[in-house]
């Protein structure tokens, strides 16, 4: 925002150069977006002596009687960028947001810093060969959505690694049997019905679109086996393009408990209906990444660690859990969270 300084009193432009103009930006310490009502607008006189200067007779008239020269007014007039217009309308258009959701954002970016999560490190885009050719890399990352429904992040990783020591290329694919395809992706959940999805798939890739993967959500959809959330983060990891947030379980669950949504969604895709509709999209790219290793390692589907979460003040589920588990208990599930 730019402010302009406007003297009211004919002939003391000069006044504009003897004036300060101090503005100092309000911000959220994660979330930057600055408003009129977000700045605040000081002037400081530099020279008290702003007036023209008179003859010293009419000085010290002025000082006996103790009268006083009236200043001359100045207004101060602001304008707003093209930019600042934009953000303001797109912020008025969103409507309906969740009041606190600023703040637990910036605990789970926070709780998240380390990035230890599964997904962290067995990610789709992470298992996937990063030195293949650009279109092997990108069938990789699709076959490893494809796998990665229902089954744990290990689970996955360990898959692909036997699909790639395998030689994880379309035509290689296609060229395997069903019986030594299901025996390299096996015990992913599904997996029968994922041999022949991974089949189907890979045969329309092969035929109508050149050996490559499509670049859009709604031919990714139109795949066998391929649901919104592969589509919208193949089109993040594989064509590095955010048209969307990728809705997984970790993401819907957390949603609903964090009341991020207007009223409680049944199914992810409604939740990331609901989603896109308020959060700025600055954070579509990494929002799935950082619940899905939050809702792995602290907002648990069954017992979540809601007593070491930084959000248990301002969640709701964390309010009315205020169970502390045993010692005992908790070693218990960090013992069994290293073996998986």
């Amino acid at each position: 925002m730019s402010c302009r300084l406007v003297c009211c009193t004919r002939g003391y432009n000069e006044i504009l150069n003897k004036l300060k103009v101090v503005c100092y930006k309000m911000e959220s310490p994660y979330f930057k977006r600055t408003t009129r009502s977000s700045i605040i607008v000081k002037v400081k006189v530099e020279n008290e002596q702003l007036i023209p200067e008179e003859s010293s007779t009419e000085t010290n008239q002025k000082v006996s009687t103790k009268k006083r020269q009236k200043r001359p007014k100045v207004e101060i007039k602001y304008e707003e960028s093209p930019f600042e217009e934009h953000q303001i309308t797109k912020q008025e258009s969103s409507g309906w947001e969740p009041p606190m959701w600023r703040e637990q954002l910036k605990n789970i970016y926070d709780m998240r810093k380390f990035r230890n999560a599964a997904v962290d490190s067995m990610g789709c885009d992470v298992i996937s060969d990063a030195l293949a050719s650009p279109e092997v890399y990108r069938y990789q990352v699709l076959l490893s959505l494809m796998l990665s429904s229902q089954t744990k992040d290990q689970i996955t990783s360990a898959a692909m690694k036997k699909l790639r020591e395998h030689g994880c290329s379309i035509d290689n694919i296609l060229e395997t049997s069903d019986q030594v395809l299901g025996e390299l992706i096996y015990p992913v959940g599904f997996w029968k019905k994922k041999i022949e999805y991974i089949k189907r798939t890979s045969k329309i890739l092969q035929e109508e679109y050149n050996g490559d993967i499509p670049d859009t959500v709604e031919k990714l959809c139109k795949l066998p086996g391929v649901g919104p959330k592969m589509a919208y983060l193949a089109m993040k990891s594989a064509w590095n393009q955010i048209v969307g947030i990728g809705v997984d379980t970790h993401v819907h669950r957390i949603s609903n408990r964090l009341r991020w949504v207007k009223k409680p969604t049944k199914q992810p895709e409604d939740t990331r209906k609901e989603l896109q509709d308020w959060l700025p999209r600055e954070y579509w790219r990494d929002i799935n990444h950082l619940l899905v290793g939050f809702g792995q390692q602290t907002c648990l589907p069954v017992g979540p660690k809601c007593y070491e979460c930084l959000n248990k003040e301002i969640c709701p589920v964390g309010k009315t859990n205020k169970k502390i588990p045993s010692p005992k208990k908790i070693k218990k599930e960090e013992v069994k969270e290293e073996m998986e």
